[in-house]
């Protein structure tokens, strides 16, 4: 059995360890953590402790070059440190689990992925919903017919205080992925952003948090158009709710809907109504599970404990299959695409075609 050697990234106060992208390796009898690196020393002894790490850095490029994993996990949620991390992972030849947003620009994607192409290197991105066992039963129901032909994909933000522009950006990523997982490649965007019930202009503009790069809008409305015919809807407005259990999306078909909360194995609902619900029958609505409709769950363990474990050892395999992971560098790029064609519609005011032809933030022209 190989035996992989697995390095951590983090960076206590700027990102940290993400949602327990630091942890999970323990729990495989294949992997050991040999090092882990953070420039905050109190941070980096605190992490050496909670991952079982052998040795500590505060550089990781430091650590890259002494310990030569072959696996690492890049944690940090800040989005502005993952282009010089995957670059230096992939100098190093290392296969990568990282956090997400995947990047701040097309420019930065484009510029990852060529340099982990150019070395048969494997990266995944921890947008978990992309391993639930629910999208296969969706997908089978779908292509079954239960609920005639796909007409819309809505989905919606968390919308607490980060609502509009942030919400698209930090959570939005993990709804725009599903909405592709099921839409397939978006061919056009129309979108708005509003800042206090004004359209957004230069002076709302600001630094975004979490290394987000230049970011506006309290309030977001996207409509994509994609390459199969579906429409897909992305709203989110700040403070409308704030109630996670709204972070997800609706597949609306000409039988029915299909509905599926954001995260690894959380609650998806079927109803064969063309009513889309409209009816009030409770009755109406089916239990998707990884099993079927209206069985048990088997699957224990839901959210990023859950997803994780699943995500990891899916990279892995991909590593010894010589495959992409389900959730790829390409499929990360695809979601950030469609952030970035928001701001780009935004900006001039029209429906713009995908794909984007923009390398960088459009914000930052606007």
């Amino acid at each position: 059995m190989t035996k992989y050697k697995v390095a951590i990234i983090g960076s206590t106060g700027r990102g940290d360890y993400g949602h327990g992208l630091d942890i999970v390796w323990q729990k495989f009898d294949d992997c050991e953590v040999v090092a882990v690196a953070d420039q905050d020393a109190a941070g980096l002894q605190t992490a050496m402790t909670r991952t079982g790490a052998a040795t500590a850095y505060a550089d990781y490029r430091q650590m890259l070059d002494k310990e030569r994993p072959h696996i690492v996990a890049i944690c940090p949620r800040w989005a502005d440190q993952h282009r010089e991390m995957v670059l230096a992972c992939a100098e190093y030849g290392c296969h990568m689990y990282m956090e997400k947003p995947f990047c701040r620009t097309l420019g930065e994607a484009d510029e990852m992925i060529q340099a982990c192409e150019m070395r048969h290197l494997k990266l995944a991105v921890a947008h978990i919903s992309r391993y639930s066992p629910q999208l296969e039963v969706i997908r089978k129901l779908i292509q079954a017919g239960e609920i005639g032909d796909v007409l819309e994909i809505r989905a919606r933000g968390k919308e607490d205080g980060r609502g509009g522009g942030e919400d698209l950006w930090v959570l939005g990523t993990h709804v725009l992925d599903l909405m592709r997982a099921f839409g397939g490649e978006p061919a056009s965007c129309y979108a708005t952003l509003y800042a206090k019930g004004q359209r957004v202009a230069r002076e709302h503009v600001q630094p975004g948090n979490e290394g987000l790069g230049p970011l506006a809008g309290d309030r977001v409305d996207a409509m994509y158009h994609f390459q199969n015919g579906i429409t897909g809807y992305f709203s989110s407005q700040k403070g409308a709710g704030g109630n996670p259990n709204r972070f997800g999306i609706r597949i609306l078909g000409s039988k029915g809907m299909i509905e599926h909360t954001s995260g690894y194995a959380n609650p998806a609902f079927l109803m064969n109504d063309a009513r889309w619900g409209l009816s009030r029958d409770a009755a109406a609505w089916k239990t998707i599970t990884s099993a079927g409709i209206d069985l048990p769950e088997p699957i224990t363990v839901s959210g990023y404990e859950g997803g994780n474990p699943v995500a990891a050892r899916d990279l892995i395999e991909s590593i010894e299959q010589d495959r992409q992971p389900k959730c790829s560098m390409h499929h990360a790029r695809g979601a950030i695409e469609m952030v970035l064609a928001v701001f780009e519609s935004h900006r001039s005011n029209a429906p713009v075609l995908l794909p984007l032809g923009c390398q960088e933030n459009p914000l930052g022209d606007l």
